[in-house]
């Protein structure tokens, strides 16, 4: 279980040889599919509803944003690598205001300076944070930094595309309203599929 590239098992790729319906109209795909987003709420460690797309990691990430953003909405972009960087852009496509907090990309977010930061202004929608940068590895502590931002009423928004089931991700215990992951890293899968729990406060 690493962040990937993987290799995909002889067996996965024999299953996906496999004739297959159109998922739109055959029941026995709806059931399949309810069935794995309940395997993948397990494996997440959250009772929230849990989406599959068709789609990498990106397409998950970007319809976030575009579910949540309203225009004008500020949000808040905790930034300490590319991929925390990346959702800049996302916030712009979608009418919002990104509002950056930049930290060392050689190290995790540190939570002290958060809070500091919060204290100050803490106006925002949603807060937007990569648990594990895949170019350099560093991993931040989301068990501190998510409830640190529900306790100033901001939604979280979680990149957990390099980090799922290689590290530890308690959505539910940890306040995480979105967590977004992938096919094609820990779970060595192909790429292509991309899913992410959702709180009742995000729905909301």
């Amino acid at each position: 279980m690493t962040p990937g590239p993987t290799q995909v098992r002889k067996n996965v790729r024999i299953a996906r040889a496999a004739e297959t319906t159109n998922p739109d109209i055959d029941p026995k795909f709806f059931k399949f599919y309810r069935k794995t987003c309940q395997r993948l709420a397990a494996f997440m460690n959250t009772k929230a509803q849990v989406l599959i797309l068709g789609g990498e990691g990106m397409l998950a990430l970007d319809a976030a944003c575009a579910s949540l953003i309203e225009k004008d909405d500020r949000v808040l972009i905790i930034d300490n690598g590319i991929f925390g960087e990346g959702f800049y852009d996302m916030v712009k496509t979608y009418g919002g205001n990104p509002v950056f907090f930049k930290g060392d990309r050689k190290r995790g977010i540190h939570a002290g300076d958060l809070k500091m930061f919060l204290e100050a202004d803490s106006d925002f929608k949603f807060a937007t944070v990569v648990h594990c940068d895949t170019p350099s590895g560093v991993l931040n502590d989301i068990k501190e930094i998510c409830p640190l931002l529900r306790s100033f009423g901001i939604l979280t928004v979680v990149d957990a595309v390099s980090s799922m089931v290689g590290e530890p991700v308690l959505t539910d215990a940890w306040g995480i309203d979105i967590c977004i992951g992938a096919s094609q890293k820990g779970f060595s899968a192909p790429p292509g599929l991309s899913f992410l729990s959702i709180s009742e406060k995000a729905w909301g």
